[in-house]
Parts: structure tokens; C-alpha cells; sequence
């Protein structure tokens, strides 16, 4: 799939898939129409053994495209589910550091909301650009923060407790992170892509050899079927790559964080 078609506002993005997928089926047609279907010999069983065909294929064609559907679907919702578990889980430590001494608290503090910021100024907008994996900075800000952290020596049993939990809040944060930044370069593969294409290819075409002597009808019939396959190909796209392009997540849940938690208690 061509990478800009990512980049571009959700209707300009179908409406090229609208256009492109409609007029290589029209053309298609013609070129069938004129070149080949004169060459074969119909009977009056045709139309029913390329209906049948039509109707097996696209069970077929329809199952595989539902499901790769289905499961773009889920992983855009399971990328959005995680950004605010991984938000949440920065308010929740950003809490738990508060109980902290001073100056460790004001230091511990303060690379949480210099994470937050590297998340919403450096690392999503990287990510928007398909340069998420490349930015590293933030595993800095998380390192100092684990040795701070760690460095901590407790002096009592209510302070042991505090720090327990907070270590138990930042293995959470951790791992959300790392979910997050694993999902980043997550997308359909090549191969599946072609499975998709190849796919919608054979069964607007297999539709070019009903015996339909006007073409007019014959080309609303193919249209019909070409202007679905694109709006499922559509949605697929739109879904397809949760930290990419025009329709990606967005980073509201950790401003959210920013403005509410960190922030205020300033």
C-alpha cells in the first residue's frame, strides 16, 4: 500500500480509492468485453456457472477481508486502549513519587513531566512521520529515573511500603511503554496486502464474463461491486497503521496527565 495514501485527510484518501479502484474496473471491462469475450462461446448455462463462481469467490474473498477487517479494528482500538494505560500509569507514579522526600520527590518529579513532554512534543509527532523507532531520548529520561529511583533507601516501614507500590507503578509504566513503543511500526504486511489486492482483482473481474449484452448495465453491476471493495479497503487503511499518518492516535490522554495531574500539583 502506497505510503502516502496514509498522509492525506480521510476523504481525499477515498476518493482516490473510490477513483482508482472504479476506473481500472471500468477499463477492465472494456478491454474484456472487446478482446476476449468475442473469442469465447456462451450457452444459455453461462450466466449461472459465472454466477456461481462470483458467489463462491466472494464468500471466500468476502471471509478473508472481514477478518483482516475485524482485526485492523481491533489493534487500532487495543494502540488507542494502551496510550491511555500508558497515560494513566505516568498520573498513578507521578502520585506515588509525591510521597517521596525532598529533594528526591522534586527529582523524581520532575522526569516524569519531562517524559510527558518528550512524549507529546518529540515522540508523537515522530511517530506521526513514521520516525517513532528512531527517536530515543526517552529512554534516557526513564533510565535517570529507575536510578533515582532505585538509589532510594528507605527509613521506615511506611516508607518501605511507599516505595514498594511506587516500584510496583513503575514495572506498569514500563511495560505500557513498551507496548506502546513495539506498536508503533506495527501494520499489515506486504503479504497481506497483496492477498487483499489480488483478491479484489478476481472477483470484480471474474463479474467482466456475465453475458450482459448492454454495457451499460453491465458496468453499473461492476461499479456497484468496485465502489464496496473500496470503501472496505478504505476502512482498512484508516485502521491499519494507529500511529501513522493523518488518522493517528492522538496524544490527548498524556496532556490530559500533563494538565491535571502533574501540572496542578506544581
Amino acid at each position: 500500500m502506497p505510503i502516502w495514501l496514509y498522509e492525506v485527510s480521510p476523504p481525499v484518501a477515498a476518493l482516490i480509492m473510490i477513483v482508482f479502484i472504479e476506473c481500472t474496473a471500468l477499463i477492465g471491462l472494456v478491454l474484456v468485453r472487446r478482446q476476449l469475450i468475442p473469442r469465447l462461446h456462451y450457452d444459455d448455462g453461462a450466466n449461472d456457472a459465472v454466477s456461481g463462481t462470483v458467489q463462491a469467490i466472494g464468500v471466500f474473498y468476502g471471509i478473508t477481508v472481514g477478518l483482516i477487517a475485524v482485526g485492523v479494528w481491533n489493534t487500532s482500538s487495543n494502540a488507542s486502549e494502551l496510550v491511555s494505560k500508558e497515560a494513566a500509569s505516568i498520573g498513578a507514579l507521578y502520585s506515588d513519587v509525591s510521597g517521596y522526600p525532598s529533594p528526591l520527590r522534586e527529582e523524581l518529579r520532575a522526569k516524569l513531566r519531562e517524559y510527558t513532554m518528550f512524549v507529546i512534543e518529540q515522540a508523537w509527532p515522530a511517530q506521526k512521520r513514521g520516525e517513532g523507532q528512531k527517536i530515543t531520548h526517552g529512554i534516557w529520561i526513564v533510565h535517570d529515573f529507575q536510578q533515582k529511583l532505585q538509589s532510594f533507601q528507605p527509613a521506615n516501614v511506611s516508607q518501605s511500603i511507599l516505595h514498594a507500590e511506587t516500584l510496583k507503578a513503575y514495572n506498569t509504566f514500563l511495560e505500557y511503554r513498551r507496548l506502546r513503543v513495539d506498536a508503533v511500526g506495527g501494520g499489515l504486511s506486504n503479504v497481506m496486502w497483496a492477498v487483499i489486492w489480488v483478491g479484489a482483482a478476481i472477483s470484480i473481474g471474474i463479474a467482466y464474463f456475465f453475458n450482459i449484452p448492454d454495457i451499460k448495465l453491465h458496468a453499473i453491476l461492476v461499479v456497484l461491486m468496485g465502489g464496496f471493495l473500496a470503501m472496505v479497503l478504505f476502512m482498512i487503511i484508516i485502521n491499519d497503521k494507529p500511529f501513522y499518518g493523518y488518522v493517528s492516535i492522538s496524544s490527548d490522554p498524556y496532556k490530559l496527565i500533563l494538565e491535571r495531574v502533574i501540572d496542578v500539583s506544581k
